[in-house]
């Protein structure tokens, strides 16, 4: 090899190196507020910053708490609840969400011995009386189902907006097919604790993908993995038009057939009527991670770009910079590691530099990790695993950085 050329190489896998340890430095850590027996984080940004995890304090005790993001530093872990016979699992997990002075959460509880059959129960809180509400069912069909994989978002002045997957018509069972498959609900839970407006929202969906949901500025949009009768299992959109909600539409057409839920569910944002939706897909036995923007609230979506494939896991999340780019995070493989990456997407297509968050392990238990953006920062949780033991971690990244 010619002398010069040789040291051109030698020049550049030295500053590439150099690039690769400062984005790796770009990810702050942040002491968490958790136990060291700790998993499920969930992240919650608008006027607060929340997070929300499971505590096992015992092969049985579970208790469910959350803090708040403060100064770049989270405040003291606060109870929400405690249980002995919750449903605890890896990817249906509690959430947590803010609305003027109340908070409302909800944690999964078994109502039968079957291994799918639990309640969704809820809790609200008030910064007026300081004090938690008794814990409610979100549904009332009385059924020994599967009900779970809750969304919750600030709606109006003081409500909340509600989805869900709702297994009444299952019998307790596992068969979706025809009219026994699981369902996507919806409701609204007033600033008193009240359940109004539910109804149900697509009549068969995947089993166990999570749902997401977004407010427009024209009402409430639902994102979710639909199931066809010949077993396509696409995102879908349905959306509030004044009282009444859309028939559900693909966001893409993927034609991803599998005769099994894939446990991985679409994450969505909106600025105004800017909506931008992130999914997974393993279409054509080519496992690809996919962002679509819409600039009609989810009436139409541009052509989907591609942010990873042939490697992929999923596990998706997102959250809009501005009007014209996202952020959006998955779990991958590289160089025979797994790891959460980041990265900006622009409205045009143009992907930014991706960020290695963290290595993650590769099972289940190490769950969904989470992203919001607070001010100028990216703030993330996920679980790690050490041994038998799971905990969790948070940090940061800078905008700027992406």
């Amino acid at each position: 090899m010619n002398r010069y050329l040789k040291v051109f190489w030698i020049l550049f896998l030295l500053y590439a190196c150099a690039e690769k340890e400062e984005l790796t430095g770009a990810v702050k850590m942040i002491s968490s507020p958790t136990m060291k027996t700790s998993a499920q984080p969930f992240l919650f940004s608008k006027e607060k910053t929340l997070l929300s995890w499971i505590e096992n304090e015992n092969d049985s005790l579970y208790t469910l708490k959350y803090a708040e993001y403060l100064n770049g530093k989270w405040d003291e872990a606060r109870t929400i609840a405690t249980g002995t016979d919750w449903f605890v699992n890896w990817a249906d997990f509690p959430a947590v969400a803010e609305n003027n002075g109340k908070i409302l959460s909800h944690f999964l509880q078994m109502s039968a011995q079957g291994t799918y059959t639990y309640d969704i129960r809820m809790k609200l809180f008030s910064s007026q009386t300081n004090t938690w509400r008794d814990d409610f069912m979100l549904h009332n069909d009385g059924t020994k189902s599967e009900h779970g994989f809750v969304t919750m978002l600030p709606y109006k002045d003081d409500s909340f907006f509600v989805t869900w997957l709702d297994g009444r018509n299952t019998t307790g069972g596992h068969d979706h097919g025809g009219a026994s498959a699981m369902t996507l609900r919806a409701a609204e839970i007033t600033a008193k604790g009240t359940i109004v407006d539910e109804l149900a929202l697509d009549h068969k969906t995947c089993d166990c993908c999570q749902t997401s949901a977004a407010i427009t500025r024209n009402g409430p949009v639902v994102v979710y993995r639909d199931r066809s009768d010949n077993e396509i299992r696409d995102i879908y959109i349905t959306r509030k038009i004044d009282s009444t909600w859309s028939d559900p539409t693909p966001i893409f057409r993927d034609d991803w057939k599998i005769a099994g839920c894939p446990v991985n569910g679409p994450r969505a944002d909106v600025i105004d009527n800017i909506l931008a939706v992130a999914w997974y897909t393993g279409a054509l036995e080519i496992p690809r991670v996919k962002v679509a923007f819409s600039q009609n609230s989810g009436i139409g979506f541009e052509k989907p770009i591609l942010i990873d494939e042939t490697f992929t896991i999923g596990r998706v999340d997102l959250a809009m910079i501005d009007k014209e780019n996202a952020l959006v995070s998955w779990v991958t493989s590289q160089e025979s590691k797994t790891v959460v990456k980041a990265v900006k997407v622009h409205i045009s297509g143009e992907i930014g530099k991706e960020i290695i968050v963290s290595e993650l392990n590769p099972s289940r238990a190490s769950g969904f990790p989470q992203l919001e953006i607070v001010n100028d920062e990216v703030l993330f949780a996920w679980t790690v695993i050490n041994g038998d033991k799971t905990s969790i971690r948070t940090a940061t990244i800078s905008l700027t950085d992406f």
